[in-house]
Parts: structure tokens; sequence; C-alpha cells
């Protein structure tokens, strides 16, 4: 699972990254975790308000930073509806990195 946290480094920014790393931790999931902090880099996602979380190319928060079960709930969730698209926790929003 790739997790992106997007956001110029703002302390909301860092509190998504350290909720998204104990989310991870406390539920057991192999996941590759990186900061995103230029603008372009951002905005290439299609994210104009952060801090942002990112999952596998698709934003699930944009705007705020979600509590510990929120993201939890995002995280676990993931595996189980990615295929069928019908969950949406937040509004979501597929990304191409091309």
């Amino acid at each position: 699972m790739l997790i992106e946290i997007l956001g110029p480094g703002c302390f909301k920014c860092q509190k998504l990254e350290e909720v998204t790393k104990q989310a991870v931790d406390d539920l057991g999931i192999d996941a590759f975790i990186t900061h995103i902090t230029d603008y372009k880099g951002i905005t290439n996602r299609g994210v104009m308000i952060t801090p942002a979380l990112v999952v596998d190319g698709v934003v699930k928060v944009a705007g705020k930073v979600p509590t510990l079960e929120e993201v939890k709930e995002i995280l676990g969730k993931k595996d189980k509806w990615n295929s069928s698209r019908k969950w949406n926790f937040f509004s979501e929003k597929r990304i191409s990195f091309s």
C-alpha cells in the first residue's frame, strides 16, 4: 500500500503524518508512507487544500486532519471496498501519476 501525505510541512501536515503512521502500526499494515511537500507534486495529484491523505492514488482526506480512528477506518476498509468502489468515507478522487 502506498500512502502519501500531501502538505508543505506545517503543523497539521506533520500531525496527519503522525496519525497515519500510528494507524498503520496499530493495524499492522504493510505500507510505504511518503510526505510530498512541493506544491507541484501536490497539485499534480488534484489537491488544492492541505493537508491531504492519498492511499494508492485515491485522495481520501483533504483540508483537515482526521482522527486516528478515522484513518484506521480508511486504511482498514481499503482492501475490502477498493474493487467495488461503492464505499465513500470521504469524497474520493482517483488520480493518475502519469
